[in-house]
């Protein structure tokens, strides 16, 4: 492995399994590095921070962050919170916890969603049928952060479930940020 990553792999609630495509491009790739939550089922949102801080801050250069889901919203927290650059984002079916934390209440502390531009490149993918998000509401997450908007139809919240494997679409998104100058 990489003495520091070029990508922090952040996954969502109950972190990424084995199939899932952020866990298979961290297998084949030892540049991408996963930051580990101290618990992925009871989420707190100042515990996640300083994790994501702590492992920033860890990198020797600023890192791309891959999220997904509840790592995405995560990330637009921390930016709020911190000054630690970071070269660029690849957002994938951010979780509407706006919407959600009144059914999934261990998410509520990530509520509200910041809407504030990021300060670094962004790509946003949404699919058009995500039980977390709807496809409007994740465009205007896009707007807002001042992300690149990437529609998908048809997969769902883009997990394990989605039987995308390796994502291959997705992979070419987080080469384009990682070799941004």
């Amino acid at each position: 492995m990489t003495s520091t990553p070029a990508a922090l792999v952040l996954p969502g609630y109950g972190d990424s399994g084995p199939g899932h495509w952020q866990s298979l491009w961290e297998a084949a790739d030892p540049r991408l590095r996963r930051v580990q939550q101290a618990d992925w089922f009871e989420p707190q949102l100042d515990d996640w921070l300083t994790t994501l801080d702590a492992a920033v801050a860890a990198c020797a250069v600023p890192p791309v962050i891959v999220g997904h889901s509840l790592g995405c919203v995560l990330l637009a927290h921390w930016v709020q919170r911190t000054g630690r650059p970071v070269r660029g984002a690849l957002l994938v079916a951010p979780a509407d916890v706006d919407a959600i934390a009144g059914v999934l209440e261990t998410v509520q502390s990530f509520a509200p969603v910041p809407l504030m531009r990021l300060p670094f490149p962004s790509i946003v993918v949404a699919s058009d049928d995500d039980a977390y998000v709807t496809a409007a509401r994740a465009q205007a997450f896009a707007r807002a952060w001042g992300s690149r908007f990437v529609p998908l139809s048809g997969v769902g919240h883009i997990n394990t479930d989605s039987n995308l494997g390796q994502w291959r679409e997705g992979r070419a998104l987080l080469d384009e940020l990682l070799d941004a100058r």
